[in-house]
């Protein structure tokens, strides 16, 4: 029995033993991963400055000789053109340098200040460019490429806006996003108009067309300002970072169309009457061909083929591009817009959980883009041809129309459900200007070459304006957004269905 006792109690305590080596085993074999692991980090570290290189500096070599090898390849199929002087060389430098101008901004922070927008240094860097005669000497760019990618731009921005509406918040807060959609947008136009005709000298129909080139407000540097407080609880509860988020779009949907109303009354020898109904016959047919086109990219490609997402990517991307330059060549400026807004919106309806995926594809596009835009809106600005005088009642104007936009917000949300101090953020938050002026300033002074030289005097003077705004109203609107958001807007635990879906449509902006 003793014996029998003893075998039971080694059975008994055998798989505990076994267990507990297991375990040791294991132990040890993450600690030999770990060394080995460690080992070769410091073996790539160490082979870094061996020859031939490796790791990082191996990196560097091969993408410059990449750099090298595509730049020679270009060279022989297209000779000078990038080579200094040459166009496609010009465009490679205000790119690369306004990509470095916005990347320094991002690296150079102030502790107390909030990080101000990539854009304005991307703006700088081209104003730099054209400003510096050695530089500019070899920047040289066509002006039907500086518009082509200007509209291709302006493309981009209205799919982000139509793709990131969201329906239910529009339904929900119904009445005060149209007001803040339309209401300061139209109200600074017309105050504009009135204040650059008596300061400024401008004709009324160039008053409009200005005030409306003013009128849009910048999701760029709204709609991230507003996702950070949104992420941190600050004025969830009411929805105000929704609010904002949405009526940007809209916002900006407005000015547009009153731009290219305006701008098609400009340069045209008809009546103001004929030239409305042309542009209200731009609109019909942009809306109609942006629900037949909306219609169709909902089924096609459809749910069952590989690479989905960026299958409708591209397909929307090629279709909204395309119909703004082919509206631009065949005289319809205000459908193409329009077109695109309307079929991104009515295919984000449709698509749902590929949404996301789209946006971000699209989030990649504008980066290309961006700096391509504000490097080439700097580079129209030369400081040998700006006049004192010009500037003072191009800054003049611009602050009149302003407060009137900031007192006309605060007006109408005063019959929402909002507090005094949320009333003066949001006045204060929907001045930020950059995206929108960065397209439209210039459009005014290309269509002014080419068709009417002699109101050349007048396009400059709108693009000058354009300019002061975003280097002004940019940097201040974002720091206002930052600071007086954590003191004013209340604070909650955590985000609400609604503002999460916005947030993820708007994350890459």
């Amino acid at each position: 029995m003793n014996n029998t006792e003893s075998d039971k109690e080694e059975d008994n305590l055998q798989p505990s033993s076994t267990t507990s080596q297991v375990f040791n085993d294991s132990v040890r074999s993450q600690e030999e991963t770990k060394e080995t692991e460690e080992t070769k980090q410091q073996v790539n570290r160490s082979t870094d400055s061996y020859c031939p290189p490796q790791g990082s500096l191996n990196r560097t070599i091969t993408d410059g000789v990449a750099l090298l090898v595509l730049w020679v390849l270009l060279w022989s199929l297209i000779g000078q053109e990038v080579l200094p002087g040459g166009n496609l060389f010009g465009l490679v430098v205000i790119f690369y340098s306004a990509f470095l101008g916005g990347k320094v901004l991002e690296v150079v922070r102030i502790p107390v200040v909030p990080p101000l927008p990539p854009l304005l240094g991307m703006l700088l860097a081209g104003f730099t460019i054209r400003n510096v005669p050695i530089i500019y000497e070899f920047v040289h760019i066509p002006t039907t490429w500086s518009s082509a990618l200007r509209n291709t731009a302006l493309t981009i921005i209205l799919i982000r806006a139509g793709l990131g509406l969201d329906p239910q918040a529009l339904k929900h807060m119904k009445g005060v996003c149209l007001r803040l959609s339309f209401g300061p947008c139209l109200i600074e136009a017309c105050s504009a108009a009135f204040f650059s005709h008596f300061i400024m000298n401008f004709p009324w129909q160039w008053g409009f067309l200005l005030g409306f080139v003013l009128g849009a407000v910048s999701p760029a540097v709204v709609v991230p300002s507003m996702l950070l407080l949104q992420e941190n609880g600050y004025g969830i509860e009411k929805g105000i970072p929704t609010l904002l988020v949405a009526a940007s779009s809209m916002d900006d949907v407005a000015a547009i169309t009153g731009f290219n109303t305006f701008l098609s009354i400009v340069f045209s020898s008809g009546s103001v009457m004929s030239n409305v109904l042309s542009s209200l016959r731009d609109v019909l047919i942009g809306v109609l061909v942006g629900i037949v086109m909306g219609i169709f990219v909902q089924y096609f490609p459809s749910g069952d083929q590989e690479k989905l997402i960026q299958r409708r990517a591209f397909l929307v991307l090629s279709m909204c591009i395309s119909a703004v330059l082919g509206c631009q060549h065949i005289g319809l400026h205000g459908a193409g817009g329009l077109v695109t807004l309307v079929m991104s919106f009515m295919a984000a309806k449709k698509w749902a959980k590929e949404k996301v995926g789209i946006q971000k594809i699209v989030a990649n596009t504008w980066n290309v883009f961006q700096p391509l835009l504000f490097g080439l809106v700097g580079t129209e600005v030369s400081v040998e041809s700006l006049e004192s005088k010009a500037i003072g009642t191009c800054i003049a104007t611009l602050g009149l129309a302003l407060s009137v936009r900031i007192l006309a917000t605060f007006t109408l949300m005063s019959y929402a459900n909002f507090r005094f101090k949320e009333k003066v953020f949001i006045a204060l938050s929907w001045i930020p200007k950059a995206t929108v002026q960065a397209v439209l300033g210039p459009l005014a002074l290309e269509t002014a070459r080419v068709m009417a030289p002699h109101l050349e005097g007048y396009s400059k003077d709108v693009m000058t304006v354009a300019f002061l705004a975003i280097l002004i109203t940019a940097p201040n609107g974002a720091l206002l957004i930052g600071i007086l958001g954590p003191k004013i807007l209340q604070r909650a635990d955590m985000t609400g269905p609604l503002e999460v879906a916005i947030t993820s449509d708007f994350q890459h902006n």
